[in-house]
């Protein structure tokens, strides 16, 4: 994944006895890189009344896949669901939805011939 124009988190490891360290580079936050798919500077903090942008279900799984490491979840349709709130949270619908619809209809299946992890 690229990151082109996103703050990087950076995590430098130094042993003061050796003088050696090692560099990490993570991965942007899951808002940082919904915002980016959506190409908005920041969300809004009031996201019942005002939706910044409009996302597909294949954005929303680059983004799954762009984090799939570091997340907990147990399956990739609960780590899209995961992202499907921090989507809400930003204030961002997809396929023109509130994400809680969306999240409904992943557990009902309705989503399972386009979710691509499994």
């Amino acid at each position: 994944m690229v990151f082109k124009g996103l703050t990087v988190p950076v995590r430098i490891e130094c042993d003061t006895e050796t003088k050696q360290f090692e560099i990490f580079i993570e991965t942007p936050s899951t808002a940082s890189l919904l915002l980016k798919e959506v190409g908005a500077e920041k969300g809004t903090s009031a996201t019942s009344e005002q939706i910044i942008g409009n996302l597909t279900l294949d954005q929303i799984q680059n983004v799954v896949d762009g984090k799939r490491e570091k997340f907990l979840d147990k399956t990739y349709k609960t780590a899209v669901k995961t992202v499907l709130g921090t989507a809400l949270s930003v204030g961002l619908t997809v396929e023109g939805e509130d994400p809680r619809i969306i999240q409904k209809r992943i557990d009902n299946g309705q989503y399972d011939d386009k979710i691509r992890g499994e």
